[in-house]
């Protein structure tokens, strides 16, 4: 499978689509119906936590999502534009940050991004000038891909 790219304008009612992309691409590339649900409410997670730094820091860009397929392994990237010196990834236990500069972060981004490390064993968080990065993976059951 080819990579998948969604990007969309940072409002609250753009994350629902992300969420429905995101489950049946994950369903079409051979992601174990039992995870689906995770994937659902991880992507959700990490897309209103991008929306919510984009709308708090006047950010008009749009908010990406990338989703591809490598072998045995479904990911899904979630990008904002917010530079890790304003607003970027913080320390979460179970979650790999590789920030340049982390960053004292609380309330609902804290708590999105340990959502996130609870829904999914492989996550990783980073932040540079350029913005920031949620990635996601999954395994993938060979053969149980629906083309």
């Amino acid at each position: 499978m080819a990579t998948v790219e969604l990007r969309f304008s940072a409002q609250p009612e753009h994350v629902r689509t992300a969420r429905l992309v995101a489950a049946a691409v994950a369903r079409r590339v051979g992601v174990d119906e039992a995870v689906l649900d995770e994937v659902r409410l991880a992507v959700g997670e990490a897309c209103s936590r991008a929306v919510g730094l984009h709308r708090s820091h006047g950010i008009t860009a749009p908010v990406r999502v990338v989703l591809s397929e490598e072998e045995k392994t479904f990911s899904i990237e979630v990008g904002d534009e917010v530079p890790s010196a304003v607003g970027g990834a913080t320390d979460v236990p179970g979650v790999r940050s590789t920030a340049d500069e982390d960053v004292d972060g609380e309330g609902e981004d804290q708590m999105g991004l340990a959502v996130i490390s609870g829904l999914v064993d492989d996550v990783e968080v980073s932040s540079t000038d350029d913005g920031g990065v949620i990635r996601m993976s999954w395994p993938v059951t060979p053969g149980a891909a629906t083309r």
